[in-house]
């Protein structure tokens, strides 16, 4: 029996139309898009069109480099900050996802100082104590447009205009909202994922605005773009670039749709408190806490429904969520807290079943 999938924010189910796109490119036109015949330059064509449709919902005055993830191209776009001479500082919100954080961090091993910027108890960036620490040796600043974990929206225009203001570079992971919020027109550089918008894994991008320089991450016959070494995949790319213009085409209705089913979880979780900013957050994202409750147990009583305890790329490493213990919880309350993420193929009555059964088996835990 397939459970009722309420995840998205690890992976989103691939759209039919993504894959319809990618099924040609699979199967019979198998050319590498590098090659100078046909074939590939056919190819190599595929690809340039899926270029322009994650183009269209970024900012117009950048280029769009492909890469095999999100955390590639964020650990790309952190390279940045090596092209800014005399300055050898980087500052990044505390609740950042680990391909931004501990990158950050691992910059520390190359001379870089790396400074965990705090959040208040809704998870929003303190922006007083982003104004102190700016300055002249302040390289980069890393902000997530929305949280993986706990959905909240952070000012990233207001971040992006300070960091500006500094002199510095500003990065942005719009993993979770490319294709659904409004992006910063104004930063540097824009890392997505093509699973987090019902494309395919083992695929995401790097936008970058015309004048800045990114250093090759990985090297070798530099065929994206000089920066990019390796043979793009012209399936992939063309199951992001119809992804991404879906996206576009049901933003609105997504967002209605998604909406009503975050306004019918928040009704039948009541006896459960929210985590994060109950307003300025992505209503896809619902993650809560029952005190007194063991969520490994929940999870394993709970075999009908696919939700998580935080996000999906730490949760094989053992450690407690850094982004809720950012906003001031207790490791018991850590513990006790689910994330339930809704998406564009979620319905009401799957809502309304999931959250019958995580009900119950939570009653019967706690009774």
């Amino acid at each position: 029996m397939t459970p009722i999938y309420l995840d998205n924010q690890a992976t989103t189910p691939l759209a039919p139309e993504a894959f319809d796109a990618m099924l040609p490119w699979l199967r019979d036109n198998f050319g590498n898009p590098h090659s100078s015949h046909v074939m590939g330059r056919r190819a190599a064509a595929a690809v340039e069109v899926a270029r322009e449709q994650v183009a269209a919902l970024l900012p117009k005055n950048g280029r769009v480099i492909f890469t095999g993830s999100a955390t590639e191209a964020i650990n790309l776009a952190m390279g940045a900050a090596r092209t800014q001479q005399g300055r050898d500082q980087i500052a990044i919100i505390d609740t950042e996802h680990a391909a931004v954080r501990d990158t950050a961090l691992w910059y520390r091993t190359q001379g870089f100082e790396t400074t965990l910027l705090p959040v208040d108890a809704d998870g929003l960036i303190v922006l007083e104590e982003l104004e102190a620490y700016l300055g002249q040796k302040t390289a980069l600043v890393g902000a997530m447009l929305v949280n993986n974990e706990i959905g909240t929206i952070q000012p990233v225009e207001q971040i992006t205009e300070m960091a500006h203001r500094a002199g510095a570079l500003m990065l942005c992971d719009a993993v979770q909202g490319f294709g659904r919020i409004d992006l910063p027109q104004q930063a540097d550089l824009i890392a997505l994922s093509g699973h987090k918008v019902y494309g395919p894994k083992g695929i995401g991008a790097l936008w970058v605005r015309d004048g800045i320089k990114v250093p090759p991450l990985i090297h070798g016959g530099g065929q994206e773009q000089g920066i990019r070494s390796g043979t793009l995949s012209p399936a992939l790319c063309a199951g992001l670039g119809v992804a991404a213009k879906l996206c576009a085409e049901r933003r609105e209705a997504d967002w209605v749709h998604i909406a009503a089913l975050a306004d019918k979880a928040r009704s039948l979780f009541g006896a459960w408190t929210v985590n994060g900013s109950l307003n300025q957050r992505y209503p896809g994202n619902l993650n809560i806490r029952r005190d007194g409750l063991d969520v490994g147990r929940l999870m394993s009583d709970v075999r009908g429904v696919a939700f998580s305890a935080g996000s999906a790329c730490a949760s094989g490493s053992g450690r407690p969520s850094h982004v809720l213990a950012a906003l001031g919880l207790q490791p018991a309350q850590i513990k006790s807290s689910i994330r339930l993420g809704f998406g564009r193929y979620t319905s009401i009555e799957e809502v309304e079943q999931a959250a019958h059964l995580i009900n119950q088996a939570a009653e019967n835990q706690l009774s």
